[in-house]
């Protein structure tokens, strides 16, 4: 969700550095770079490293709804295509999920603003058995969807989240925004989802699927 199906990244990483400023400490961008795409909760130990004096679900609550505040305050910036993306899934009957690491009702007040009913399933952070990187989310998305985690395709735009989509072994796209993604186990890599469509998604993941076969033989 976030950072490649909307633009909080810079949201959180404001909130992260008010908090540690208000403890008495200093955070760097480089240090918030280090949190995209992690667990809450994997965060909020790093942010008690660094200062914040507070348990750590107790951090992850205070992040949440300070950004849930910011995009109250400034709206939801959507990245570019992904809504029209989202629109050419439902339309072609594909079924959908949003794996994230943010908190389910998070992720449901941003999915309740995209306009029409874009998702048939959600995983949020708190759902999850084992957080990205582990595969867990992504398989959880698949059984509730009721498909094969073999045959979904996963557009992640962290290294956590290509990680976690990867070891699914779900065709793994990566849309790199704040992070780069190379080398990092991505099947492929797309600059942005500007102009994408299910027709698109499909030709990916007949041309992987055919890839994996090839050298299963």
């Amino acid at each position: 969700m976030d950072g490649t199906l909307v633009d909080t990244e810079p949201y959180w990483m404001d909130a992260e550095t008010d908090l540690v400023a208000s403890f008495g400490g200093t955070w760097t961008h480089e240090q918030a770079l280090q949190l995209v795409g992690n667990s809450l909760i994997g965060s909020a130990l790093i942010l008690r490293s660094a200062g914040v004096d507070m348990e750590p679900q107790a951090i992850v609550d205070e992040l949440t709804e300070r950004v849930r505040v910011r995009l109250q305050q400034d709206g939801v910036p959507f990245r570019p295509g992904a809504r029209e993306l989202l629109r050419s899934l439902k339309d072609a009957g594909i079924r959908t999920g949003l794996v994230t690491m943010s908190l389910r009702r998070m992720a449901e007040d941003i999915v309740a603003l995209i306009g029409f009913d874009a998702f048939d399933v959600i995983v949020g952070g708190d759902d999850a058995t084992r957080p990205k990187p582990f595969p867990d989310p992504y398989l959880q998305a698949a059984e509730a969807l009721g498909v094969d985690i073999l045959d979904t395709v996963a557009l992640e735009d962290s290294p956590t989240g290509v990680a976690a989509a990867a070891a699914a072994r779900a065709v793994t796209i990566g849309v790199p925004h704040i992070v780069p993604l190379d080398g990092l186990g991505a099947d492929l890599l797309w600059e942005s989802l500007s102009d994408k469509d299910a027709d698109d998604i499909a030709a990916e993941f007949a041309r992987v699927a055919a890839e994996r076969t090839e050298v299963a033989r």
